[in-house]
């Protein structure tokens, strides 16, 4: 079980952080090409990028992809945790898988 609270970030940087790295690979990209940003440019598409990382990043957009199975409230983890717990408990035991030999 994966669970999230309201607050949660899904990254390993901010926001900021995040945009100004990709925008300096997309921008040293760019020269190699020949080609030249403009400054308003530039600014727009750091914006493009940190907006874009920032919604990605919020555990609703995780939610709605099922990387988590629930957002709960801070107060509720403790609940949440002993019900995950007591499920995984009831998963009956597993024989060990073996495969044959294959030959080809």
């Amino acid at each position: 079980f994966i669970f999230a609270w309201p607050t949660a970030r899904y990254a390993v940087m901010s926001g900021d952080s995040a945009a100004g790295t990709l925008v300096e690979i997309k921008i040293k990209q760019l020269e190699r090409e020949g080609k030249k940003l403009s400054e308003q440019q530039k600014e727009e598409l750091y914006e493009s990028v940190r907006s874009t990382y920032e919604r990605q990043t919020d555990p609703r957009y995780a939610a709605a992809r099922l990387w988590v199975d629930a957002i709960i409230d801070p107060a509720q983890t403790r609940e949440a945790l002993i019900c995950a717990l007591e499920a995984a408990a009831l998963n009956p035991e597993v024989k060990e898988f073996k495969t044959g030999v294959l030959q080809t």
